[in-house]
C-alpha cells in the first residue's frame, strides 16, 4: 500500500528540479562480509539503497515482466474487469481514495492470496505461479537484509525485523506499476506518482531499464535514480522508522512520467502482522533516550494512512510531543 500530496498531475517548477547528487545511490554488495555495516549506513543516511548479487533468478524476473507487460497491453475495458481496487485489482490513474492522481495504472495484490480475474484467462494459473515465485524469491531477499540490520544494530533475536514478514498473517501487498508514455511531457516533469513515503517495514523494487524514480534528501533536492534492471532498489519504511526510533529514515519519493517510453515497475511491500504493536524497540533505546513515537498497531497506522493523502506525513499524528 503506497497513499502523498499535491495533485499527482502537475509540472515541476523549475525551482523542484532534481539537482545533482555527489554521494550517488549506496550500492550493496550482499555477499560481502562488511555489507552489514554498509547497510546500516545506508538507513541511517538515506534510507535508500541499490542491492547486488540479491539471489532473484534473473529468469522469473523477465517471465513475470513479460506476463505484466501482457497484462497492461489489454484493452483498457479488458483491463478494468480486474478492477476497481478495493483496495486490491486494477487502478488507472486514481491513486487511493482521497484525490491523490497519477499517470500510471497498477495491479495491487495481497501476497496472500492470488485471486486473478476472468480476464487472465488460460494465462492466470502462470501469472499466479510467477507472481507466487517472484514474491517468495524477494521476501527472502527482504528478510535477509532485514536480519543483517539487525546484526548490524546487535539487536537480539537476528530475527527482531524479519519474523514480521515471516508471520502467516502478515499484511504484506505486491503492486506492478505501469507508467505509459505521457504525450503532454514535452520538456516538462509530470508526476507520474506523487512524493511519499512507504508505511510498510520494507519495500523491495525493480524496473525495467527506463528512468523515472526519484527520492528527497535530507535538505529537500530531488535526486534521479539512475535505471538498473538487473538490481533490486531498498526503501526504508515508516513501520522501521519507529522500530529504529528515528534511526533509518523512510525515504520520500516519487515517479515523474517518461514522454516516449513505457516504465514499469513491480514492488514488494514487506508489512507486519495488522495486530503486531509498532513501537521502537527497547534494546535500541540508549540510555536515559526517550521514545519519539506513541506506540500503535499496524492495522490503526495502516487505517490512518488510508485516510490521508500521499504527501500527508502520516508518522506526525503518531510522534510524541517533546514537553515545553
Amino acid at each position: 500500500m503506497v497513499l502523498h500530496s499535491k495533485p499527482a498531475i502537475e509540472q515541476l517548477s523549475k525551482a523542484n528540479n532534481c539537482a545533482a547528487f555527489l554521494g550517488g545511490i549506496p550500492l550493496i554488495d550482499l555477499s560481502k562480509p562488511d555489507s552489514k555495516a554498509q547497510l546500516v549506513r545506508a538507513c541511517e543516511d538515506l534510507g535508500f539503497f541499490k542491492v547486488i548479487n540479491h539471489g532473484v533468478p534473473a529468469d522469473l524476473i523477465r517471465e513475470l515482466e513479460s506476463e505484466a507487460v501482457r497484462f497492461f497491453s489489454l484493452p483498457l475495458s479488458v483491463k478494468e474487469q480486474a478492477g476497481p481496487p478495493d483496495p486490491f485489482g486494477y487502478g488507472d490513474k486514481k491513486i487511493g481514495p482521497n484525490g491523490d492522481v497519477g499517470w500510471v495504472e497498477y495491479l495491487l495484490l495481497t501476497t496472500n492470496t492470488h485471486n486473478f480475474p476472468s480476464i487472465f484467462g488460460e494465462a492466470a494459473d502462470k501469472f499466479r505461479w510467477l507472481v507466487n515465485e517472484y514474491i517468495s524469491a524477494v521476501k527472502k531477499m527482504a528478510c535477509e537484509i532485514l536480519e543483517m540490520l539487525a546484526e548490524g544494530l546487535r539487536i537480539q533475536p537476528r530475527d527482531a525485523f524479519s519474523k514480521l514478514l515471516m508471520d502467516e498473517q502478515s499484511d504484506s501487498v505486491f503492486r506492478v506499476n505501469h507508467y505509459p508514455p505521457c504525450p503532454d511531457v514535452q520538456g516538462r516533469n509530470l508526476i507520474g506518482f506523487g512524493e511519499h513515503t512507504d508505511p510498510q517495514i520494507i519495500s523491495v523494487l525493480r524496473s525495467n531499464n527506463i528512468s523515472g524514480l526519484q527520492i528527497s534528501l535530507k535538505d529537500g533536492r530531488w535526486i534521479s535514480v539512475p535505471s538498473d534492471h538487473n538490481s533490486f532498489f531498498i526503501n526504508v519504511g515508516d513501520s522501521l522508522q519507529v522500530m529504529t526510533n528515528g534511526r533509518f529514515k523512510s525515504v520520500r519519493h516519487r515517479v515523474v512520467a517518461n514522454g516516449s517510453k513505457s516504465r514499469l515497475s513491480m514492488i514488494y511491500f514487506g508489512g507486519p502482522p495488522l495486530s503486531e504493536k509498532i513501537a521502537p524497540l527497547a534494546s535500541l533505546m540508549q540510555g536515559e533516550e526517550d521514545s519519539l513515537y506513541k506506540e500503535f498497531t499496524w492495522f490503526e497506522y495502516k487505517k490512518s494512512a488510508y485516510k490521508s493523502k500521499l504527501a500527508d506525513n502520516r508518522l506526525g499524528l503518531f510522534e510524541k510531543i517533546a514537553a515545553s
